[in-house]
């Protein structure tokens, strides 16, 4: 546990003071099929399989669905994941002893809940793919993956991105030819990694035959995005929850503490300054003064939207995450910071306190990956101070009642039974290659 000094106890104090927060807003609208995509049942099942199918990643090794199982909350359990090089689902997930992977992954593998909305046009928690008018194709990528031909949303552009991430799915240089052509920043066109991913998946039978039928007979890395955004925009459609019930004129849908504690997220908790709208989230950005720890996306450091706008202000702001679901989805944070969905909570009720006394072993890690430079942020007293200084949230005072009854209203967002109303894990991929094992009930 981190003690911070009183001179920086009280910087990081006046940080959050300062700080302006807008009053609660209204009750949200009921979401309806109108406000999500909508695309033809053979693409959603064609998505489906290649979500799960090993032949996206650099090594035939690791899925989409790896870092995101339906069985884990459409996450995976952990606060940074190992990804390639990787055996296993969620906890139980360890290095491969042939390809032991060089580091986790820096940020927490977040669920894929109602990404399907249309109004999701902002994507990763530092925003560096999103709708933008002024971009190609009207859609944001970071440099150097610029989007090649127009995809159906941001969702879409989103997921041609980790298949390139060395730590993610590419795998490292020297072991196959998606990872060498991104360690050379061959990405676009001919021979490019985007080409010879696809080359891949059009050069098995089953997956070229599917693609034609929708009308694609050549088959392009935009085309397996789209096809990916319809199965997770599809898949994971939660707004069956008692609230949604609620919101659509069902008094009884939630009980009392359930009504005491919305009342009081739009109300005196202000929590709906932020988590705001049908889906509980703004789309913007805020610095809340998560603990830092891991690798950092620069060094073991973590700016967030700072180090895709270069813009001061923007330093250790990350995006507002959906509630929908939150209980099922911990840990919490850009880098699952909290494994229990209470400790956020409280943190957000006093973001100085909560990075002063933070717990580290609140953060669920590999227990086989070498972990000793992982405290290197919080060890670091002047990378402390200028996450303190960031903060942008006020301080709230709640009652322990208050916050029992926000937490019961957090598990009126529930929705039940969206993993089973959806396709759910195919018993085999078109590839042929090994699927992740599915994980039981808990």
């Amino acid at each position: 546990m981190l003690n911070i000094t009183g001179r920086a106890l009280k910087l990081g104090l006046v940080a959050a003071l300062f700080a302006t927060t807008t009053q609660a807003g209204p009750l949200p609208q009921p979401a309806s099929d109108k406000d999500y995509h909508a695309f033809p049942p053979d693409m959603i099942e064609l998505g489906r399989d290649l979500f799960f199918d090993p032949i996206l990643s650099g090594n035939k090794n690791i899925a989409c669905a790896t870092c995101h199982h339906p069985s884990l909350g459409t996450s995976d359990a952990m606060s940074l994941s190992i990804g390639e090089g990787g055996l296993g689902l969620g906890a139980d997930r360890k290095a491969d002893a042939g390809n032991r992977p060089q580091d986790r992954i820096p940020r927490n593998a977040p669920a894929l809940f109602n990404l399907g909305a249309k109004e999701f046009t902002v994507m990763f928690h530092d925003g560096r793919t999103a709708k933008d008018r002024h971009a190609m194709f009207g859609i944001r990528m970071p440099e150097g993956r610029t989007l090649e031909r127009p995809v159906a949303s941001p969702l879409a552009a989103q997921n041609i991105l980790p298949i390139l991430s060395p730590a993610e799915m590419a795998g490292h240089p020297g072991e196959n030819e998606i990872a060498d052509a991104v360690a050379e920043e061959r990405i676009m066109g001919p021979d490019g990694a985007w080409d010879l991913l696809a080359r891949r998946v059009q050069a098995i039978t089953e997956y070229r035959e599917r693609f034609k039928s929708l009308g694609t007979s050549d088959i392009h890395i935009t085309d397996i995005g789209t096809a990916l955004s319809a199965f997770i925009g599809s898949e994971f459609r939660a707004d069956q929850s008692p609230f949604d019930r609620y919101l659509a004129g069902d008094t009884d849908a939630m009980t009392a503490q359930e009504l005491a504690g919305m009342d009081l997220f739009y109300g005196k908790a202000r929590c709906s300054t932020c988590h705001t709208g049908t889906f509980q989230t703004d789309h913007d950005f805020h610095a809340i003064g998560l603990p830092q720890f891991g690798p950092g996306k620069l060094d073991y450091a973590d700016t967030g939207l700072g180090m895709v706008s270069g813009e001061a202000d923007d330093m250790y702001r990350f995006r507002t995450p959906t509630l929908r679901n939150v209980t099922q989805s911990a840990p919490y944070g850009h880098n699952g910071a909290y494994s229990n969905l209470e400790d956020i909570v409280r943190h957000h009720l006093n973001a100085v306190q909560g990075l002063a006394q933070y717990d580290r072993n609140a953060a669920l890690l590999p227990s086989d990956i070498d972990g000793a430079d992982d405290w290197k942020a919080m060890d670091d007293f002047d990378e402390v101070m200028r996450i303190a200084e960031a903060i942008e949230i006020s301080i709230i005072k709640m009652e322990e009642d208050e916050i029992a009854k926000i937490m019961s209203f957090l598990g009126a967002l529930t929705d039940e039974g969206v993993i089973e109303r959806g396709l759910g894990v195919p018993a085999s991929v078109p590839s042929g290659l090994e699927m992740d094992l599915v994980l039981p009930p808990s």
